[in-house]
């Protein structure tokens, strides 16, 4: 008998994920094994707040692809695809305009400001070391917390 591994536990209380409902429109926490299909769970879930808050299009594709750049980040680079460190992605409409999610993971953290310049000449043909740039280039606010495990993003939609 085949069996299905289970990549996301929620404790959602914004959206509709499939089959589940919930009453409070403002937050929702998904908890994510560290394997790389986990990110679809936080596609799914971005989608389903996108239409709950009309996002604008263009503060949608900058939502989207900064915080799967994060939860990626968290997963290969954090977590090192160990699927018995977790990722947690919180999410949190902070006022009616301010989407605050955080994307934490069970790593050894990182400095952040020690990071190469992704755009610097000797860096352009590089393949990788565009996530944290991504990152803040996407949303209206960046920070890292306890030594790079957790980023906490800003978007004002």
């Amino acid at each position: 008998m085949a069996t299905t591994k289970r990549l996301v536990t929620s404790s959602i209380d914004n959206i509709n994920m499939g089959n589940m409902k919930s009453k409070n429109t403002n937050t929702g926490i998904l908890t994510l094994e560290s394997q790389p299909e986990a990110i679809l769970h936080v596609e799914t879930f971005i989608e389903g707040m996108s239409h709950k808050h009309k996002f604008k299009e263009d503060v949608y594709g900058n939502i989207m692809i900064a915080i799967t750049e994060a939860v990626n980040n968290a997963i290969f680079h954090g977590n090192k695809c160990n699927a018995d460190k977790k990722v947690e992605v919180e999410f949190v409409m902070e006022k009616p305009y301010i989407f605050l999610v955080k994307v934490r993971d069970e790593g050894e953290g990182f400095d952040p400001d020690s990071l190469p310049d992704p755009t610097a000449p000797e860096n352009i043909g590089k393949p990788g070391g565009r996530g944290v740039f991504l990152m803040r280039e996407l949303s209206d606010d960046l920070t890292f917390n306890d030594n790079g495990r957790e980023s906490v993003m800003r978007f004002y939609i």
